[in-house]
């Protein structure tokens, strides 16, 4: 796994995947950093069949078909991951070699209707776009040696100088400077909730507030849900050494979630 921290680097392995040099990239990063954004960016209109949302395994060898040999953006789709029918398609569609075969043995009389074949070939490359790698690797660590996987984590001040290019607020634009330090984990969408705030006459510096409340609460259902940890002594280590607080802080978050 390749870890890059800046937008020009991923720019560079964007345009490489563009210009048809990757047969798969996996990119996996926070929510917020505009991970889908900067794909669409180097993709030509029409040129991608995108696949998200609450796409089905069956609806996607449908739209696989019809936008053979197209670059295929696969994005945060879950369903997909858990699913072995989607495991296996997307197996089928990430090989390595120049023209694929992907096929579909089921629901025959729904591939006669929409006159779709129950296999073809494809020389499509496909870019995975993911918030949480350990979802995603969980169901389809298969798909990781074929393919680029690159671990985007950029610094809350890589992320403002991002938002800085479109961000037209200057008055929270520059709070958000004097502020960085409080940033636990960067997001563009901070910038515009927080002008959502204002224009609404509300608080708006209660963003990054409401950040730390949130990622502690996460890291504690995180850890009670994880079977690396044997005893709550073990959980509350945990929480200390990932930088959620005190051990007082941990058992406060765990009344709070599973009362």
């Amino acid at each position: 796994m390749l870890r890059l921290t800046t937008y020009e680097r991923l720019d560079e392995y964007l345009r490489a995947f563009a210009k048809g040099h990757f047969h798969l990239m996996i990119l996996v990063g926070a929510g917020g950093l505009a991970k889908s954004r900067s794909v669409r960016a180097v993709l030509s209109d029409g040129e991608a069949c995108w696949i998200e949302g609450n796409a089905t395994p069956f609806g996607m060898y449908a739209k696989l078909y019809r936008h053979r040999d197209q670059f295929v953006v696969i994005d945060d789709v879950d369903a997909l991951y858990a699913d072995r029918s989607g495991v296996r398609l997307l197996k089928c569609l990430c090989q390595t070699e120049e023209e694929k075969a992907v096929a579909w043995h089921s629901d025959a009389r729904s591939l006669e209707r929409q006159r779709i074949p129950r296999e073809f070939t494809t020389k499509s490359r496909v870019v995975i776009i993911s918030n949480d790698w350990q979802t995603l690797n969980k169901n389809v660590a298969a798909l990781q040696d074929r393919g680029h996987v690159i671990l985007f984590h950029p610094s809350a001040s890589e992320v403002h100088a991002q938002a800085g290019k479109w961000f037209d607020d200057e008055e929270i634009y520059g709070w958000f400077a004097a502020n960085l330090h409080r940033v636990r984990e960067p997001s563009l969408r901070h910038y515009v909730r927080a002008k959502e705030l204002k224009a609404a006459g509300m608080d708006w510096t209660e963003v990054l507030a409401e950040e730390v409340e949130n990622r502690r609460a996460r890291l504690v259902t995180e850890i009670l849900a994880s079977p690396a940890y044997d005893s709550t002594a073990a959980r509350v280590a945990a929480f200390v050494q990932q930088g959620g607080g005190c051990r007082a802080t941990f058992f406060n978050y765990r009344r709070y979630l599973v009362k």
